[in-house]
């Protein structure tokens, strides 16, 4: 990452800027020439961002925010607290994007996911159909949460000027992800359960199909839709590849030296039948192009989670 005159004297929050895909943004800011003391990351011990209040104190006095706080988890998450999930993220998203909007924000980054997308939405999955049918019932909360936030953006740029954006990334992974077995994304609980476990159980059949991108990745992304995506806007984000779950796992299996059985429970479905973003709008907007392919960054998260679960 270079730095770019664009961060330079910007005082920026990062809401969210203590989770997995926080921290990569955060060290991409410094990378890009933020100094410490203008990088604001709220917390939420401090700043409760369902509240007015909460959300006013985290943006107050920035130049630019970066929204990525969420009520976040996987599949099974999604499914056991939908409404709950849906409730006070729709919450944080509104009271982010005011508060913003009073304190004179220059610029708002909204992080979204591919999961807004309709579950039957054509592939690889383009912008011009974000709209279109609804997403899967197995995240349909979040879906439609996540898809709020480019109607939000269209909706306060008519009637207040206000210049937010919004970024549609693949399935993040990387180092310093979830170490939650119980609501970790499938990446971070494949690689766990290879760690620890005898036999591995995958939910699904293993023909599933999603675009992962590395954390750093969607990070440099988020930066370059700050830098230059004009408002309303939103962009994909993705890797280009689509990968089936069966060959997922199989590299996970290959990456943790895993040596059990490995099975697949077809009575749990595993989401959408397809997931791939296309990059086009992302590449000619931004300039964006992924750096990390999916086994370089496997590797790497494997090496994580063995030195922070401290297995050998």
């Amino acid at each position: 990452m270079t730095v770019s005159s664009y961060w330079a004297g910007k005082r920026v929050a990062v809401t969210g800027g203590a989770g997995f895909i926080g921290r990569a943004v955060v060290q991409a800011l410094i990378q890009r020439g933020v100094l410490e003391k203008d990088l604001l990351v709220p917390r939420s011990q401090d700043c409760d961002l369902r509240t007015a209040d909460g959300a006013r104190r985290a943006v107050d006095g920035r130049d630019v925010v970066i929204h990525l706080a969420a009520v976040t988890g996987g599949i099974s998450f999604s499914r056991k607290y939908p409404a709950s999930q849906y409730h006070d993220s729709t919450l944080i998203d509104l009271n982010v994007v005011e508060a913003s909007r009073k304190a004179g924000v220059r610029k708002l980054v909204a992080i979204g996911n591919l999961f807004a997308y309709a579950a039957d939405a054509p592939m690889p999955l383009r912008e011009q159909d974000l709209f279109e049918g609804l997403p899967t019932d197995a995240h349909r909360g979040v879906g439609m949460m996540k898809r709020n936030l480019a109607l939000l953006a269209d909706l306060v740029f008519r009637e207040h000027g206000f210049p937010m954006v919004t970024v549609y990334s693949a399935n993040a992974f990387g180092p310093g992800d979830s170490t939650d077995r119980a609501h970790a994304h499938v990446i971070p609980s494949t690689i766990m359960k290879c760690l620890f476990d005898s036999e591995l159980v995958v939910w699904g059949d293993g023909t599933p199909t999603r675009d992962f991108l590395y954390v750093s990745d969607i990070a440099e992304g988020l930066l370059l839709a700050a830098e230059r995506l004009e408002p309303p806007g939103f962009v994909n984000l993705g890797s280009g590849t689509e990968i089936s779950m069966r060959t997922l796992v199989s590299a996970i299996v290959e990456a943790t030296n895993f040596r059990g059985p490995v099975s697949y429970d077809t009575s749990k479905t595993g989401g959408d039948a397809r997931r791939l973003a296309e990059g086009t709008m992302a590449r000619d907007r931004l300039g964006f192009k992924p750096t990390v392919s999916l086994d370089d960054g496997l590797r790497e998260t494997v090496k994580w989670y063995r030195q922070t679960l401290r297995i050998a």
